[in-house]
């Protein structure tokens, strides 16, 4: 059955701020979620309409293993940070990250919010590796299963 369109703006915040383990989720205060594609039971991939005050960030620098990610930015200018490179973008600009590619994570160096769209596939078996943090991540269902990079659990 078929669900109503939606306003991606009054879709319900995340439940929980940030999967991560602490000392890492509070890294993530100012960045706020809306998962869309919950909204319509979709199983393939996620859509998140994701917000991020001034001086937050998308998400630890990471790189999938097995996850298409795409990024589609709405408003607001946001900094694109891939190992030492960065690249400015602005509302319409788009970005993508094949698996298994560069890490990276969007930060808000303006004094305004920005609003930008991700879009990630689900696939199982996806691993997440963090190359600045002592993280790493496994994908088990619909959940992460996060340890030290030595595999001890947090």
């Amino acid at each position: 059955m078929m669900r109503a369109p939606q306003h991606g703006s009054e879709a319900a915040l995340r439940k929980t701020a940030s999967h991560y383990p602490e000392p890492f989720a509070s890294r993530m205060a100012g960045r706020h979620k809306r998962p869309l594609g919950e909204l319509f039971g979709l199983k393939n991939f996620g859509v998140n309409l994701t917000t991020l005050e001034p001086g937050a960030v998308s998400s630890l620098q990471h790189r999938h293993s097995r996850q298409d990610e795409f990024i589609y930015v709405l408003e607001g200018e946001l900094v694109l940070v891939s190992g030492s490179s960065e690249w400015a973008l602005s509302a319409g600009m788009c970005a993508g990250f094949a698996a298994g590619g560069d890490s990276h994570h969007l930060e808000n160096r303006s004094d305004r919010h920005a609003a930008y769209l991700e879009v990630g596939d689900r696939t199982e078996g996806d691993e997440a590796t963090y190359p600045f943090d002592d993280l790493a991540a496994s994908r088990e269902g619909n959940s992460w299963r996060f340890t030290h990079k030595n595999g001890d659990p947090y």
